[in-house]
């Protein structure tokens, strides 16, 4: 294991060196898995129309952007500064298709503004039922529309804030990216967007906590997240689909003054 990680330290060092296109070739064979992990992850939240083989074709942008920028003196692990980029690319080349249904965009606009609504008023996560009363509509047929939400719709914690690459560890308010920028207004704002992200997180209900946290931190499955919290698949997905919904009702509302 030590020659390994020997071995590996000196392959980085050999291609900051020398930008040789041999050795980044080495470096993209020796994490291609790491591409096909998070495209495994991000494809079980997609419908059936979503080729796999695409989600790895996109990630395989996030790698090669990865190694580009990484830099080993900084002391963080290749595979946790990667499987952001991955993850990024992977999502930003899905936004580009556009091929979310405008129905289903326009239910995710009724759901986040009830709940914006609803929150501000009772200072409390609005419960399933509450939210239904306030779009008009029975907790059954909530449910439906959150489940197509779910199916169809690209939510994810990257939508609220650029998560950062140089990150390991930690809670997830550690990994909201510094704003690289000497203006003091601009860097109030970002820190004002960040005490209000991790204030928010913690009002989460608790199974709605527990799936960002073992998602993107722990880095589990949606199946893995299931089995813990002893919960479908399915619901796993609409549970996260909520807290990103909350989220960002939460920033909506800041966003008018109303905190």
């Amino acid at each position: 294991m030590e020659y390994t990680a020997y071995a590996e330290n000196r392959l980085w060092e050999l291609y900051h060196s020398t930008a040789d296109i041999h050795v980044r070739d080495e470096l993209v064979v020796r994490y291609a898995p790491l591409v096909k992990y998070v495209a495994g992850k991000v494809s079980v939240t997609l419908p059936s129309m979503v080729e796999y083989r695409d989600l790895v074709g996109y990630g395989n942008f996030g790698l090669l952007d990865a190694i580009e920028k990484f830099d080993p003196k900084k002391h963080v692990k290749f595979k946790t500064y990667a499987v952001t980029r991955i993850r990024g690319a992977i999502y930003d080349h899905l936004r580009e298709l556009d091929w979310v249904p405008r129905s289903i965009r326009r239910k995710t606009k009724q759901i986040e503004r009830a709940i914006a609504k609803l929150e501000s008023q009772l200072g409390r996560p609005a419960t399933d039922e509450e939210i239904a009363l306030e779009m008009g509509i029975d907790r059954r047929e909530l449910l439906k529309i959150m489940a197509k939400v779910s199916s169809t719709s690209i939510l994810s914690l990257q939508e609220i804030w650029p998560i950062n690459p140089d990150s390991e560890g930690g809670t997830l308010g550690d990994t909201i990216e510094s704003l690289h920028t000497d203006n003091p207004d601009v860097v109030l704002e970002r820190e004002e967007i960040k005490r209000v992200i991790l204030e928010s997180l913690q009002e989460l209900p608790d199974k709605e906590k527990k799936v960002l946290v073992l998602y993107y931190y722990e880095n589990l499955t949606l199946r893995e997240i299931g089995k813990i919290l002893e919960v479908t698949e399915s619901r796993v997905s609409q549970l996260h689909t909520k807290a990103i919904l909350r989220l960002r009702a939460k920033l909506s509302n800041r966003r008018r003054g109303i905190v």
